[in-house]
C-alpha cells in the first residue's frame, strides 16, 4: 500500500497552483536553479536512506524542469562516486532556462549522457526525470516506450516530483505512467497524489518544501485538504449526565426481500458508532435476524410506506438505501423519506432511485455513491468519472446540494460550498461486499451525535478507511462487519467519551 509517514502537509493543490507558488517563491527572491537545486538535493537525500547500499544510478530525462532535477541528482550521484548515465528521451536542444543550466552542470560534471533508445539497458536504481506536472494529455511516443521499460526492468524506482504518467491534478494515469517505488515531491503535495489511481504508482511518498516562505504558502489558494488525525472534526465529548435522548434516533430504511443483510449491517454500524437510539423499517420476514442478531434496535416490520409515517416523526436522522432495492417496496419508502424534513443518508438502490427521478433532497442530506453510481447520478460513464473524480465529486454536490462521499480509492468528500478533503487510507482486503452499509449506518450515527453533515462524513470516512487498514492487515477474506469494532475504537481514541 502506499503513502506516507504521516508528516505531510494537509493542503493539496492543483498542478497550476503549484506553478503558481513556486512562482511567488522565485518573485520573492529564492532564483528557480536555486530552486532546483534545493529539489535535487532532497530527491538523492531521500534515494540514499531508500537504498543505502546502491551505488549504481541511470536517469531518464525528459526536457523540461523535471528533466533538470534529474541532471543535477546525476550530478550530486556522480560525486558521491556513483556510476551513473543519464538516458536523454527528450531533446536536450529543447531545454530552457533552468532547466538547460542544470544540463549545462551535468555535462561540465562528466556526467555520462547517451540518447535513450528501445535497446538501452537499465542499471542500479532508476530514476524518472521524464515527464513532471503539466503533463494532461495521453503519454505519447518516446516517451510511452521509455515508461514501459521502467516498469518492466524489475528495477527500484524513485519519482521526481510526480510518476510520469499522472495527472497531478485527478490522480488518473494518462495511458501509461511510471510504476514508483518512491515519490519525491516539492513545494507543494498535488491533489492527483492521492486519488484515483494514484495508489497503484506512487509508492512511498516524500515530501520537501524547498524551504519555501511559510507566509507565501499559506496565503495560496488550494484545492482540497488530506483528512488526518491532525484536522479531523469530532463529537463533542459526553457530560456525565448524559443519556441516550442526547445522541439521536436513527432510523434506517431497507432490506427487501433477499437484501437484509445490508441493512442489518448499517443499523450494527449506526449503533456502534454511538447513536443514542436506532430503528430499523425492513421487511417483515427479516424482523426475526434482525432482533437476534441487533437486539438494541427497534425493527419495524414494514409493508407499506404508510407504516413509516409516525416513525419519521420521532426519529432525528434517516439512513436510506443499504438493500432497498428498486422495486416498488423500495420506491415507496424512498419517497416517504424525501419528504422526511430531517438530514439523511443516502445509499446503495436509494442513489440508483435518485438517479431515475427528479428529487428534491432535503437539508443537509449526505449521499455516498461509488463511481458506477456517480456516473448515473451524473448521466456520464464511470469511466468519465473516474477521469476526473475531484471534479465530479464536485459536480454532484452542486447538482444535489448535498454534501458527497466519491468513494474509492482516495474517498473524496466534497461539499455545496467548495469545500473538498481527500481520505487516502484504506487497503485492497477492503474489496469486498458490505463495506458501503457500514459506512452509511456511521455517517448517521454520527449525524444523530450532532456533527454537521461535511464535518459528520469526513470524521466517518477517515474512520472507515482506517479500521479497514487496520483490518486488512489480516489479508483478504476480510468482512465488512469486521470493521465495526474497529470502527468503535478509533472513535474514542480520537473523540473521548469523557472530557
Amino acid at each position: 500500500m502506499p503513502h506516507t509517514k504521516d508528516d505531510l502537509p494537509d493542503a493539496l493543490y492543483s498542478a497550476a497552483q503549484v506553478r503558481g507558488l513556486d512562482a511567488s517563491l522565485i518573485a520573492a527572491g529564492t532564483p528557480g536553479f536555486e530552486l532546483m537545486q534545493r529539489a535535487a538535493r532532497a530527491t538523492w537525500r531521500a534515494l540514499v536512506r531508500q537504498w543505502p547500499s546502491a551505488n549504481e544510478l541511470t536517469v531518464l530525462a525528459g526536457h523540461g524542469n523535471n528533466a533538470g532535477d534529474g541532471y543535477l541528482v546525476a550530478v550530486l550521484a556522480s560525486r558521491a562516486g556513483w556510476s551513473v548515465r543519464v538516458l536523454a528521451v527528450g531533446d536536450h536542444q529543447r531545454l530552457q532556462g533552468d532547466a538547460a543550466l542544470a544540463y549545462a552542470e551535468a555535462v561540465s560534471g562528466k556526467v555520462l549522457i547517451e540518447p535513450w533508445s528501445a535497446q538501452s539497458g537499465l542499471r542500479g536504481v532508476v530514476l524518472d526525470a521524464l515527464l513532471g506536472t503539466g503533463l494532461t494529455g495521453e503519454v505519447r511516443a518516446p516517451y510511452a516506450e521509455a515508461i514501459a521499460t521502467i516498469n518492466a526492468s524489475g528495477l527500484p524506482v524513485v519519482a521526481v516530483d510526480i510518476p510520469s504518467g499522472l495527472c497531478a491534478n485527478t490522480g488518473r494515469i494518462l495511458g501509461l505512467a511510471v510504476h514508483a517505488d518512491l515519490t519525491v515531491t516539492f513545494i507543494g503535495l498535488k491533489l492527483g497524489l492521492f486519488t484515483g489511481d494514484a495508489a497503484d504508482v506512487v509508492g512511498e511518498l516524500v515530501f520537501n518544501d524547498l524551504h519555501a516562505d511559510p507566509q507565501l504558502v499559506e496565503a495560496a489558494a488550494i484545492s482540497a485538504r488530506r483528512l488526518t488525525p491532525g484536522n479531523l472534526p469530532r463529537p463533542a465529548p459526553r457530560a456525565p449526565t448524559s443519556h441516550k435522548g442526547k445522541f439521536g434516533h436513527v432510523l434506517l430504511i431497507g432490506g427487501d426481500l433477499g437484501l437484509g443483510g445490508a441493512i442489518l449491517l448499517s443499523a450494527q454500524s449506526a449503533l456502534r458508532s454511538g447513536a443514542g437510539m436506532v430503528s430499523v423499517a425492513t421487511r417483515s420476514e427479516h424482523v426475526p435476524a434482525a432482533l437476534a442478531r441487533i437486539p438494541e434496535a427497534m425493527v419495524l416490520g414494514t409493508s407499506s410506506a404508510n407504516q413509516l409515517m409516525d416513525l419519521l416523526q420521532k426519529v432525528s436522522v434517516l439512513v436510506v438505501g443499504p438493500g432497498l432495492g428498486q422495486a416498488s417496496w423500495g420506491r415507496s419508502l424512498l419517497s416517504a423519506a424525501a419528504n422526511a424534513p430531517l438530514p439523511q443518508v443516502w445509499d446503495a438502490d436509494a442513489l440508483n432511485l435518485l438517479a431515475e427521478e427528479c428529487v428534491n433532497l432535503p437539508k443537509d442530506c449526505v449521499i455516498t455513491p461509488h463511481p458506477g453510481e456517480a456516473a448515473r447520478l451524473l448521466g456520464i460513464s464511470t469511466a468519465q468519472v473516474q477521469a476526473d473524480r475531484p471534479a465530479a465529486a464536485h459536480a454532484l454536490s452542486k447538482k444535489y446540494t448535498a454534501v458527497v462521499v466519491l468513494k474509492g480509492a482516495g474517498s473524496l468528500i466534497a461539499s455545496p460550498d467548495g469545500r473538498l478533503t481527500v481520505c487516502h487510507q484504506g487497503h485492497p482486503a477492503m474489496a469486498t461486499a458490505g463495506l458501503g452499509d457500514v459506512l452509511a449506518g456511521l455517517v448517521g450515527a454520527l449525524l444523530a451525535q450532532g456533527m454537521q453533515a461535511f464535518d459528520a462524513a469526513c470524521l466517518a470516512v477517515w474512520l472507515h478507511a482506517n479500521a479497514g487498514e487496520q483490518q486488512g492487515k489480516n489479508g483478504r477474506g476480510l468482512a465488512a462487519s469486521d470493521l465495526i469494532p474497529a470502527i468503535r475504537q478509533l472513535l474514542e481514541e480520537q473523540a473521548p467519551c469523557l472530557k
